[in-house]
């Protein structure tokens, strides 16, 4: 049967036979639990996980020289506190971020005594090491609305499940063609 709906100072008319329609899952707590993921600030850096920027940082780290005498190693990064809150960047038309601080170890080994290449680390001494904090960058953070503050103005996040239509121009960085010359291509996306 019928039942009236009243919403507002309208009445509507439901022939459904399912009273209660499907809930809306609350995408904005997806994104914000996503946006955490990435950063894990509320998480102590001993306790991080191998995901979002731990996990870049430790992909690039430890940098080593060409002679394996001086290492770079990543320790821990920490997300300051934002200078100023969400509603004083708007006003001053400033980004809502916070800094970004990576602690860096810098170790200096000995040189082998041996001309040997083949050195193992275990067997290499450690001749002095320093560690530092740096300031690495800053980083939007998100609102409680899911949004970032970018320049004073709210900008929001849309995920793109499909290239956007439109002319795409690429070449193969010489690898289609023996005498390595580029080979440009051209792709139409409608």
């Amino acid at each position: 049967m019928s039942s009236l709906i009243q919403r507002n100072t309208r009445f509507r008319r439901s022939f459904g036979k399912i009273d209660c329609p499907v809930s809306i899952p609350n995408l904005i707590a997806f994104q914000k639990e996503s946006y955490e993921t990435l950063l894990q600030s509320n998480i102590h850096p001993d306790d991080r996980r191998d995901v979002g920027l731990q996990s870049v940082f430790n992909s690039i780290f430890p940098i080593t020289d060409y002679q394996g005498l001086y290492s770079l190693e990543f320790v821990k990064f920490n997300i300051e506190k934002p200078k100023y809150d969400v509603d004083e960047c708007r006003q001053r038309g400033l980004t809502y971020e916070a800094i970004i601080r990576v602690t860096i170890r810098l170790i200096i080994w000995d040189k082998p005594q041996s001309d040997d290449e083949d050195v193992n680390e275990e067997e290499r001494e450690i001749r002095d090491f320093k560690e530092e904090e740096v300031f690495f960058g800053t980083i939007p953070l998100i609102t409680d609305q899911g949004t970032f503050m970018i320049n004073g103005v709210e900008r929001v996040v849309v995920s793109q499940l499909h290239r956007s239509p439109g002319v795409f121009f690429d070449h193969d960085k010489g690898k289609g063609h023996s005498s390595k010359k580029l080979l440009y291509s051209a792709r139409i996306i409608p």
